[in-house]
Formats: structure tokens, sequence, C-alpha cells
């Protein structure tokens, strides 16, 4: 056979740096662009290319395709990986291992064969397999490794036998990446990846602020996770937020080494003392308190699971009960493992003396709270939303599904087993959106599937309908807060704190002009709650500032303005960077700390002569504004929709000092990271006691589905 010439995507790109395990770096040599990765893991290059120089992709998928043309059947195909080193060394011929034409080669599945035994047949005659580091071979073991992050599946999926016998349909010359591999080296080097992409956005981040987020749900050496997420603020005024790090806890972790953890990942990162806020909550520390839900609404799969109120013989309903909080155990959390209360003193105080007042609430944990222990003082709600759940799961299996859709529109709960329903049908305001809908068509749907015992009587639907007047609007602040983030973990939408304090005053209205004669003690329980919880949001400088410098809002909520001025001009003056630079709190990366100057604008070329010129009037030299005449000018704007940070981009010239604070303001965010969705997902698909098995590493999946945007988009 000839001699076949060597060809690597690496040829496309200069080689400028060459650390250790196969890291390298590297320019490309058409435009520039600096590619990071390691040598045994091409992808990047591949990508690169393929989506900015179409033609020397084309030269490169050419190049490949004579390589393999060079190839016999019979001769002698190698795999290489990280190093050179020989993978597998396997004789291409038809019908390895006595497959015959389309059998199965080498004992393998599919004509395929497995790995160690060789390569068989596809539908006929021998099939030449992708060099390693082929582009379609590169781009298809890339799209497992997405399906494997995005699912959080066990990365052993790749061995099963269904899963290859699909490969080798769709793809016959694709070889199959071991479980090893891509356990030890492909996400890993896509981790390494995330964290180098991650440093370099920080190094010029603007303004940023961290999140906190503690999960524990799991038994045994690993009780659960860390989750440390950094919401930034890039040079274009984009806000971006990325998984810094997710880190195992195990039965002895306390809250002294939670916080060693979080400053070593900031300290790894270069944010350390660079953080505006911390978003961390300090009842996280001692517990984990499980979804909020209605009070008995649960939902079972259609016709089979259907039950009355006192049938609990379903054990994946009871499982799904002992899984949420449905009102009747609000602080009952799964605990960390320090069951007396000296350790969980030990974790607050630790919590409060390391964080100080840097640290901030979660303002959709703490809405959420009021929720919780407003559903919580009303016993009667729950026998009458089990009843409502009961008639819900029997519409759902007499109704045809196409006169269903003319009630729910899409809002229903899934169909099918309480395992397979989506987040956003698992917490109380998705359930108070479809118990809302039940109600104003009850009558369509009882004529629909006829009368029975199932059917809401007249005082039932009266309390229902009191529970969902009382709490739409704690659904609308948990939707601003929220919105679609909850199906949908790989958006990058960020929500700031500007919103808690209307919401707040929204909610102390509504609930002030409601009373509930049905159930008066929801009404007093949601009152005490929000004062206690939400009300300080009212007087605190920190949500004065942020809602205040949102321009849909301004000072239009404020019933004292000459007040809350003032209060304004305080805070603005702790955080411009004229006063006190070195607060630790407020401490900011050097590159941020003065603002870069604009390019000044062209000057004439013409002189302008004294003599000739004498009628125009001296123009008086341009003095700065001061940070009360930037303030007065800001209010006097009438407030606009306009989005903030986008408003904000275009006045940063118009408005330095401020602008300056609101960007700070702006990266602290309202709802919880994607992380928190993510914690909560895992939990429900790996629950040990479920006979699931958690993946190796599950921490990897967990950081490279909350970054995917950052790798794959």
């Amino acid at each position: 056979m000839a001699s076949v010439a060597k060809v690597s995507i690496l040829d496309y790109f200069n080689i400028v740096f060459e650390g250790e395990n196969g890291k390298i770096e590297s320019n490309c040599k058409a435009c520039g662009t600096r590619i990071q990765a390691k040598r045994s893991v091409t992808s990047n290059f591949v990508t690169h290319l393929k989506r900015k120089h179409q033609a020397m992709y084309d030269d490169f998928v050419k190049r490949k395709d004579m390589k393999r043309e060079g190839y016999s059947s019979g001769s002698l195909h190698s795999f290489t990986s990280n190093g050179g080193n020989t993978r597998f060394s396997l004789p291409i011929s038809p019908g390895i291992g006595g497959g015959g034409r389309g059998g199965r080669g080498g004992g393998g599945v599919g004509g395929m064969g497995t790995l160690e035994g060789g390569v068989g047949a596809g539908s006929g005659g021998g099939v030449t397999k992708f060099d390693r580091h082929d582009p379609r071979q590169v781009l298809i073991s890339e799209a497992i490794a997405k399906m494997i992050v995005l699912d959080l599946q066990p990365v052993s999926i790749v061995e099963n036998q269904g899963f290859r016998e699909l490969l080798q349909f769709l793809e016959p010359r694709y070889t199959p990446e071991p479980q090893h591999y891509i356990q030890s080296q492909l996400l890993p080097a896509y981790a390494y990846q995330v964290q180098v992409t991650t440093r370099q956005a920080l190094a010029s981040a603007q303004a940023l602020s961290l999140s906190l987020d503690l999960w524990r749900g799991f038994s045994g050496a690993t009780t659960g996770y860390l989750g440390v997420t950094c919401h930034f603020l890039t040079s274009d005024w984009q806000m971006r937020s990325a998984l810094l790090a997710c880190l195992p806890l195990t039965n002895g972790s306390s809250g002294n080494r939670v916080l060693s953890d979080f400053d070593e990942v900031c300290h790894s990162h270069g944010v350390s003392g660079r953080a505006f806020r911390v978003v961390a909550d300090p009842f996280q520390a001692t517990a984990t308190t499980k979804p909020c839900c209605l009070p008995g609404f649960l939902v079972s799969p259609p016709l089979a699971n259907t039950r009355d109120d006192n049938d609990v013989d379903d054990d994946d309903d009871d499982d799904d009960e002992d899984e949420l909080d449905n009102g009747n155990g609000v602080e009952e959390g799964i605990r960390n493992g320090h069951g007396d209360g000296a350790d969980e003193g030990e974790w607050e105080d630790s919590w409060e003396q390391a964080l100080g007042v840097c640290r901030v609430d979660c303002f959709s944990r703490s809405l959420e709270q009021c929720v919780r222990e407003g559903l919580r003082s009303c016993a009667q709600l729950s026998s009458t939303l089990a009843k409502a759940a009961c008639f819900y799961n029997y519409i759902t299996s007499a109704v045809p599904p196409e006169k269903l859709s003319q009630v729910f529109d899409g809002t229903g709960l899934t169909m099918g087993a309480p395992q397979h329903t989506p987040p956003a049908g698992r917490d109380w305001a998705a359930q108070l959106k479809v118990l809302r809908r039940l109600l104003d068509s009850v009558e369509f749907l009882e004529e629909m599937s006829g009368p029975g015992e199932l059917v809401l009587g007249a005082s039932e639907r009266a309390l229902l309908r009191e529970l969902t007047d009382t709490l739409e609007p704690f659904t609308e602040a948990w939707d601003m807060v929220h919105g679609d983030r909850q199906a949908d973990t790989q958006t990058d939408r960020h929500v700031s704190i500007s919103l808690g304090l209307p919401c707040v005053l929204g909610l102390r209205k509504h609930l002030s002009e409601t009373s509930t004669p049905h159930c008066p003690s929801l009404l007093t329980a949601l009152s005490q709650a929000v004062k206690r919880r939400l009300s300080p949001i009212l007087e605190d400088p920190l949500y004065i500032t942020a809602t205040t410098l949102d321009p849909q809002f301004k000072l239009t909520w404020s019933s004292s303005p000459d007040w809350h001025k003032q209060v304004l001009i305080e805070e603005l003056s702790k955080h411009s960077t004229a006063s006190c630079p070195t607060d630790p709190n407020t401490d900011l990366h050097p590159q941020s700390q003065t603002p870069p100057a604009p390019a000044p604008s062209p000057v004439s070329s013409l002189s302008r002569p004294c003599k000739l010129f004498s009628f125009i009037k001296q123009r008086p030299a341009t003095q700065a504004k001061s940070l009360e005449q930037e303030l007065t000018v800001y209010l006097r704007e009438e407030p606009t929709d306009e989005e903030a940070l986008h408003y904000w981009r275009r006045k940063a010239i118009d408005f330095p000092l401020l602008a300056q604070v609101a960007k700070r303001a702006f990266t602290i965010p309202a709802c919880g990271s994607v992380v928190g969705n993510i914690f909560t997902t895992a939990e429900r698909c790996l629950r040990p006691e479920r006979g699931r098995i958690l993946p190796k590493n599950l921490e990897t999946l967990i950081h490279l589905k909350a970054n995917y945007r950052l790798l794959w988009t």
C-alpha cells in the first residue's frame, strides 16, 4: 500500500504553547484566533474551521478522504490516542469473527463487533472506520458527550448494546469511544476548557456578584454538592453567568469547610475580593428544603394510578410525596448530618461572620418561604386540593386530549409518571396555574367526564378560588424573577434585585385589600410571612438603589421621594470610585475602578481666528457633574420600559457615576442560579433509593450542564 501522509487538524494551526497532560494553545493560521484544548480532544479546532473557514474545512475533509482511500479493506487500521499510543489494531475485513456478509462480526452487535474483537461489516462488505481525528468521528463523539451532559446520564451508557446498535445503524464508520476515555479524558477536557474560558471572561469583567448553592439529598460518602456561580458584566454591558465549581460534600463537611472551599474557588478563578455581593441563604447552611408544592395536590399517571384520598399503595406516588414538600413539613429539609443545635448554630455563625454585610438573601427563595408558610397555615386546604388532584387525574384519563387542549393549552402538567414531570410542573406556581384553569372550566370538564364522586362541590370551589386569587400576585412575582429558567437550564436569563422592592410593595397592597372568609388563616400567615421575610427590603439601601437605578421604576414607587433620594446619595457615595475604594466589600478589579476614558472626538482642522470670531462668547470650561447632579438629572427624565442594562450602556457617558454603581447592583440576581434547578433535576432523576445509580463524577456533569452555553452555543 502506498504511504499516505498523516493528516491532522493541527496542520491549520500554529501551536504556541504546550503544557502538561497534552494541553496546547494554538493560533488559527487564517485569523489568529487562540484555541485551547488537549491534543487528544480536537473538536474545538474542527468546529472553528467549520464555522469560520469553510474552505479550509473542506480541504481538511478532502485530505482525510484521500487518506482513507489509501487504505485497502484488508489493511491493518490503527487508532491512536493522546501521545500517539495505539488504542486498537483492527483488521478491516468483511464479516470478522465468522459474522459473514451482513453478520455480527466479532460477536458484536449490528455488524459492528466489539471494540476489542474487531469491526464487522455494515449491510455488506467491509466498512472503513473513521480515523480518530476525522471530523465526523470528532463531532459524533462530541454529540454523545453533549447528550450525557444534558441528560445527566452515566457514562456507562456508551457500553450498552442498544446504544451501540443505534450508532452502528446511523453511522457504521464511527468507532465508539470506550467508557474510560469519555470518563477520564473527554469530559475533563471539556471541563478544563470551561475553566479557561471562564477565567478569561472574568479577567475583563466590569463587575460581578456570586451565588452559593448547597444541595444535599444523598446518603453515603457524597451527601451533596456545593455550587459557586458567578454573575458578571462584560465590557459591552452583557450580563453572563458561569458555574465556577461544583464540589462534592461529605458527612464531615462543616460550615467552615464549605466556606474554605468557597474561598479556594474564588481564589483559583481570580475573583477574591472582587464580588460586590454574595447571594447565600442562611437556612441553606443547615437544611435543604424540599420544593414547595400545593399540599395534597399530587398528580399521578392517567387512569392506572388514579387513587382516592385514602389510597396510598402506589410506591411511586409515596416516593413522590416524600420528595416534595406539600406544606406539611416546611422547615424539615434533608439534614446535613449535623443533628444537634450546637452544630447548626456553628454553621450559621461561621456563615454570617465570613460573608458579613456582603451577603444577600435570595429574593425568590424568601418569596417561596412566604408561600410555604401560608399554605401550611390552612389545614382544610390539603383535603380539598387532594380531591382537586383526583378530579384532575380522572379527567386527564377520561377526556380526549383534543378536548383537554381547549382548557389547559399546554399549561397543564405532563401526562405520565410523576418522576417524569418537568420541574415547572412540580412547583406551587405552575400547579396554581393548572388549578386556575381547572376552576375556570370545571363545568365543561364535568360535562365531558360525566358526574361522579370526584366532582367538586360549591364550597370546595369557593375555597380553591380563594386560594388562587390570594396567591395570584405571588405567582406573578415568581414568574417575573424566574421566567423560563425552570424549563430550560441552558438559558442565560438574568433578573436583578431591582424587581424585589416593587414586588414587595405590590404584595403588601394586595394582602391589605384581600379578604378570605373561607380560609382566614391563609391571609394572616401570608401577611406575617411577608412582613418578617420581605418587608425589610423596603428599607434596605441596596434594594432602594437597585430599584431606583432601574429606568422603568426610578422613584415612581416611593411615598417619600426626598427621604429615599437622600438614602440613594449616601449609598451611591459608598460605591463610587471617588470614595473609599479600599472597602473590602466593594473592592473591584483594578480594571473596573476607573472606567476607560472615551476616545476624544476629532477636532476641526480649521483654526479659530481671535479677531474674526471675537463676537462669539467664550465657551465656559466644562465641569464634571457631581453625584447629586447626575441623580437629579436622571430622576427628572421620564421612566422608560427600556431594558436596564441597555439603558445604562447608552447613558454611561451622561451619568458616569451612576452607571458605575448600576453595573454592580444589577449583577445581583433576584432568583437562584441555574445550578439550583440542575440540583433539583439530579435529585429527582438519580435518587439511589429508587434503584438509580449515581454517575461517577456527577459534579463534572453538573458543571458542564450549567456551563453548556459556554461550550456549545
